[in-house]
Parts: structure tokens; C-alpha cells; sequence
């Protein structure tokens, strides 16, 4: 794990390059003779990750499967042999044994694809239960910085800076908190998050849905290393007037991954379960501020080329998360004052959303690592506030200074949770593209902070365009106007208009709701009667509280002058579009007026509709829906109250 910047420390006693290992990695060839099933996925999945992948159009497929567990007891029968974790997306576990005659058994089994060391024994290499203690704190950056209490939504305090550098007080201000979200976090350990105060409402609220520890495979993470704490606060304090996080009302995973104690690509296999138990438990979005390249033992390191996205085993895992379609937030690491110099896994992987590090300027730090991913792929993706950032300290969780990607990791991941709660019905990729369009470099990306500095009021208007729609329509000289459109109470709709003759638009009405953010159809109609033909056009503006307006569209429609009808001397009808796909425009013509009928028939004379209405005379217009019908040839009957056909024509009803 690359640790925050200015805590880097020497981490390992003095090794000998031949240290005995006694941590394996066994991948299998598949998943043959599992006993579950695709088809029953409520047995290893849980609802809401089999409503996420229904949600998205994910198929269910044998990567879900878990490993196949006569595999695991085939290894745990032969005795000495410890089974760690396992990993169903890379069909792999990791065991420890001190008995070579063990592992030359597990090779020898025809499931067994290969067995590697993956880790050492504990003996050269320090290690605690109590990580915090064993390492000093902060060198002279750590310092309280005085807070302020701020007219704004949440009185961010000391944090106004980092979350407003995105304008997530935006999104705050409509109710986007993270509420009813979930989020996963990738860490070393979460140091007295049980107790500290900036967590006060995560624990009143019941907001921590679980936890493990992968390295001592338990359920206690409250005891261990404070950096993901740190990251924890980024985004879930809740100290107003104090420190508050971007994604404050979101629910919580903590997951440890990471031993603190050494580097070894075991942390990289537990990194892949805790992806795949997020995944399980049916989160939205994970955060991972580790970072792999250097290794306690340099047979291990990974290459710059290994960096190509889609090589190492965080990278693999990370990108199957995506699929899955979870949000995969990664720091970049912080190497970019060091020989390595570039991004560490799985912050190369092609589908992490990878976040260097700023200060509340927008300046890039210095330490935060440089892309691209080996092979030019954009890296970092974008970037938030890692420099100077606001997290909670050890012995109260009020605020202090802190510097690395590892902030800058979550503060982002807070930042696209709040705004994917506002559209949960595009999907993870959709949220990072609109992130990467609203961003300060979307243009001219460079291999610092990539696309740049995410505006998520940007990127909400452009997320709600994207959904809208619209239609128009004019009959006997009134327009219809219909939209359909993502909103909320206390956004409005301004609609304008301006004919051939006029220069400017003047409003026409202001149409709203009284609900919650959703998808609302809303329509109004316009009277041409005194309005000269030519085009008309018509323009929506939305309305966003007091700092955001902006045009959804606009439409407009050749008005022809047709509101006074001329009485015909027979009756008639007309049908419009014919052939006709969704509805057809019936017109009857009167020369009297009165009680008229009108009924659809099929090929073979089989009546589908009949219905009747009174209409003056002149010209009257019916739309009648024809989805319901199989497409072919039918007929439209007319006649009048006196059983006299006045009318009938074939209608072709096509796709």
C-alpha cells in the first residue's frame, strides 16, 4: 500500500532476499461440478446486487459462481493447511502451510491450475496487532485548522474548500446526500471509527452494514491501522460547522484488505475478495486508496508495463467490479517524487475511475503519481483534494491536515455517489463520462490530474438533459406542448415563446411539481387563434433554485392558420399518417353536425373498436392509438346517429 504522502516510513526490518514463504496462491482450471447454479443466483448473491445487474442489463454468469468448494475441501482434508481468502472472479484461494509435501499434493491435484508463493512467514518482518501505535504520527503538517460555522447546507467548516471545489454543495442542497447509497471501502483499517466523534450519526443511524478483516479474517477493523479512518471521514463526517464529508447521509462497507506490516501480492488477492464481497452484499460504489508496484521482496515488483490496466490481480478484480456494475474509485498513489514516478495498481485498471490529488486551488501536488497506464490509456482519470486535505485525527476525529491520493480517493468517490443517487437509472460508466464532460480539462487531458476537477452541478444539468424528452403538436390552432422530464419540488419549467415577427422570446407559463426527483411527464397548450402563421418557436428553460438556469431545448411548429373551420357541403373523413405506426389522426368532416360513431375492423370484418362522440360542424380531429394492434390492413368506419355511413377507408398499420 502506498501510504498517505509525508508518512512514508521504513516499514520492514532487514530481510534476506531467500526468506522462507509459507503463503501460497492456488488457481484452479475451473469451476466444475459447483453445485450452484446461474439460474439461482439468491444463493450467493444478495437481492440488491441481482437488482443492480437487472437494473443495468448485467447478465448473471460463472464469475459469479463461487469457487467450487469441493476444490477448497479437496485442499483443507490434507491437513496442515490454513485456507485464507478466496477469489470467485479469478477462480483462485490462498492457503498457508509449512509442509512442501502438501503443496506438491495440491499441485498434483487435475483441478489444480497452478500454486505460487504469495507471501512469507511472518519471521524478519514486523508485525502488530496494534498498527496505529507501531507507527509515529504525522510529521510537523499536523495541525487543527479553525473552523468557521458557514451559511450553506451543512455548515462544512474547515472542509467548505475540498467539497466545494466540485460544487457538491449543489447537489447537497437538493437533498443528494447519499442517502439510501453504499458505499465499500478498501483499506488497511479503521482505527476507533466505533468511537471518534466526526462519526457520531454513521453509528446512530446504523450506516456501517458490515465489516471484515480479510488479513486476520474477522469482523473487528475498529482496532487496526487509522488510514482508512482518514479516508472514511473524507467522505462520512458529519461534524457541522466543523467537518463534513461529501457523501454524509452514505452507507458504509469497511473492509480491510491491506497488512500494513509488509508488501506482498497477498494483499492484492485480499483486495480481489474484498471487491467481490462488496459486490455480494449489493454496494454501489467501492473506494480503494491502495496502491501496489513495490514489494517487500523485489522478485515480486511489478513493472511499469504490468501497469497497462488489465495484468495484475487488483487490476483484473477492479475491472470485473465494473462489469458487474459497481463504481470503482482508485487513487493514483503517490509516487510522483519517486524513481517508480507512475501510477500504482489497481489505479492503472481500464475501468477505475483513477483520482490524483489537487489542493482546494486546483493545484496538482507534487507527490501524486503520473500516468498514463502503460500503453497511453488516460491516468489519473480525474482528480479531487488530496493536498492539505481535511480528514478527522486519531483522538477525537475532529480535522486536521492531510496530504496523498488516498483523500483524494474518497473525496471523489463521495462526490459521484451523491451524484448517481440523483440518476440511478444510467449506469456506472454513464456517470463517470458525464463526470469526465463537466470536468476543467475535458479537452486537453494531461498525465496530472487527467480530465481535471470535476463540477457535479455541470454534470447533474447534463445528466438531466439527457433524460428529457419532448413533443409538440398543433390542432384547430392550439398547440399541444409535452414533456417529459427529471424533477423535483422546487424546480420549475419556464416556457417561452417567439413568433416570425418578435426578436425575442417572452414567457408563456411556468410549469412545476410537487414531488420528489423523478421522471414526470408535464404538458400545456398554447392558443395560436390570434397569432399570425409562420414558425413559432418555443423555448424551456429550467430553473434550479437561485444559481442555475439553463435551456433544456427548444421546438417549434409551422403554424397554419386553420382555427375556423369551413363547413363542408358533404360529410367525409380523413385519416393522417396512413400507413400509420403508433396512432392515426381521424378527421371527420360535418356538414351538420351531431352524434357520429366510428369503429376499427380487421381484414375479415371483425370489429377491434367502436366508440362515438358529438362534434359541430366543420372539422373534428380524433388521434386513436394503435400499439395494441398487430400490424396490417384495417378499416375505419364513420356513420351518424341515423346508421348512415358517411365514410370508409383501409388504414395499413405498419412498424
Amino acid at each position: 500500500m502506498r501510504l498517505p504522502f509525508l508518512i512514508t516510513i521504513c516499514l520492514l526490518a532487514s530481510t534476506d532476499i531467500s526468506a522462507q514463504f509459507d503463503t501460497y496462491l492456488v488457481t484452479f482450471h475451473n469451476k466444475g461440478n459447483n453445485p450452484y447454479s446461474i439460474s439461482q443466483p439468491q444463493e450467493y448473491l444478495s437481492q440488491r446486487a441481482i437488482d443492480r445487474r437487472a437494473r443495468y442489463g448485467i447478465n448473471i454468469d460463472s464469475l459469479d459462481l463461487p469457487v467450487t468448494p469441493a476444490y477448497i475441501d479437496s485442499i483443507k482434508i490434507l491437513g496442515n493447511v490454513e485456507i485464507l481468502a478466496t477469489s470467485k472472479w479469478l477462480n483462485q484461494v490462498a492457503i498457508k502451510t509449512t509442509d512442501a509435501n502438501k503443496i506438491a499434493e495440491i499441485t498434483a491435484f487435475p483441478f489444480v491450475n497452478t500454486v505460487n508463493t504469495i507471501a512469507p512467514r511472518p519471521n524478519g518482518y514486523q508485525q502488530t496487532n496494534n498498527k496505529f501505535n507501531h507507527f509515529p504520527a504525522f510529521g510537523p503538517s499536523l495541525f487543527y485548522r479553525n473552523t468557521s460555522i458557514e451559511s450553506d447546507t451543512f455548515n462544512y467548516g474547515s472542509s467548505s474548500a475540498q467539497v466545494k471545489i466540485h460544487r457538491t454543495d449543489f447537489l447537497h442542497r437538493w437533498g443528494f446526500t447519499g442517502r439510501g447509497m453504499q458505499l465499500a471501502m478498501m483499506d488497511a483499517g479503521y482505527f476507533h471509527y466505533q468511537s471518534l466523534s466526526a462519526f457520531d450519526s454513521l453509528r446512530i443511524d446504523n450506516r456501517i452494514l458490515g465489516t471484515w478483516d480479510f488479513v486476520e479474517q474477522n469482523e473487528s477493523v475498529n482496532e487496526d491501522y487509522y488510514h482508512g479512518m482518514q479516508c472514511l471521514s473524507t467522505i462520512a463526517a458529519n461534524l457541522p460547522g466543523e467537518f463534513v464529508g461529501t457523501a454524509p447521509h452514505a452507507s458504509f462497507y469497511l473492509y480491510r484488505t491491506e497488512d500494513v506490516a509488509s508488501e506482498f501480492p497477498i494483499e492484492e488477492h485480499y483486495l480481489a475478495a474484498g471487491f467481490e464481497r462488496a459486490d455480494s452484499v449489493g454496494a454501489d460504489v467501492t473506494s480503494t486508496s491502495l496502491g501496489y508496484s513495490v514489494f517487500s521482496e523485489s522478485q515480486f515488483n511489478h513493472t511499469y508495463e504490468d501497469m497497462n490496466g488489465h495484468t495484475t490481480m487488483a487490476a483484473r478484480a477492479l475491472n470485473i467490479g465494473a462489469q458487474k456494475g459497481m463504481l470503482m474509485v482508485a487513487a493514483a498513489g503517490n509516487d510522483g517524487n519517486s524513481p517508480w514516478h507512475y501510477i500504482s495498481t489497481p489505479g492503472d485498471a481500464d475501468s477505475a475511475l483513477t483520482v490524483g490529488a489537487v489542493d482546494t486551488t486546483g493545484t496538482p501536488g507534487n507527490f501524486s503519481s503520473y500516468g498514463p497506464a502503460f500503453g497511453g490509456n488516460i491516468k489519473p482519470t480525474l482528480a479531487a483534494v488530496g493536498w492539505n486535505a481535511i480528514v478527522s485525527n486519531t483522538n477525537n476525529g475532529k480535522p486536521m491536515f492531510s496530504s496523498g491520493t488516498s483523500f483524494a480517493c474518497p473525496n471523489l468517490a463521495g462526490v459521484a455517489t451523491c451524484l448517481w443517487q440523483a440518476f440511478p437509472e444510467v449506469n456506472q460508466r454513464t456517470i463517470i463520462n458525464t463526470l469526465i464532460a463537466s470536468a476543467t480539462k475535458a479537452n486537453n487531458p494531461d498525465n496530472r490530474v487527467g480530465y481535471g476537477i470535476p463540477d457535479v452541478r455541470d454534470a447533474f444539468v447534463r445528466l438531466q438533459k439527457a433524460g428529457y424528452t419532448q413533443s409538440i403538436s398543433e390542432q384547430e390552432c392550439i398547440v399541444f406542448i409535452n414533456l417529459h422530464v427529471k424533477i423535483m419540488t422546487g424546480m420549475k419549467i419556464i416556457i417561452e415563446r417567439k413568433t416570425e415577427n418578435e426578436f425575442t422570446y417572452s414567457p408563456l407559463t411556468e410549469l412545476s411539481i410537487q414531488n420528489d426527483f423523478d421522471f414526470h411527464s408535464l404538458n400545456t397548450t398554447d392558443d395560436l387563434s390570434n397569432t399570425p402563421e409562420g414558425l413559432i418557436k418555443y423555448r424551456m428553460a429550467m430553473i434550479l433554485g437561485i444559481d442555475t438556469t439553463y435551456t433544456l431545448d427548444s421546438l417549434s411548429i409551422q403554424h397554419i392558420d386553420n382555427c375556423h373551420s369551413i363547413i363542408p357541403e358533404t360529410d367525409g373523413i380523413v385519416l393522417s399518417p396512413n400507413p400509420a405506426n403508433s396512432q392515426v389522426k381521424l378527421t371527420i368532416q360535418s356538414a351538420q353536425g351531431g352524434k357520429y360513431f366510428y369503429g376499427l375492423y380487421n381484414i375479415l370484418g371483425q370489429q377491434m373498436l367502436q366508440n362515438s362522440l358529438t362534434v359541430q360542424p366543420g372539422s373534428t380531429h380524433l388521434f386513436l392509438p394503435l400499439t395494441k394492434y398487430a400490424n396490417g390492413i384495417y378499416f375505419i368506419k364513420v356513420w351518424d346517429n341515423k346508421k348512415k355511413r358517411i365514410g370508409s377507408m383501409p388504414l395499413l398499420i405498419k412498424p
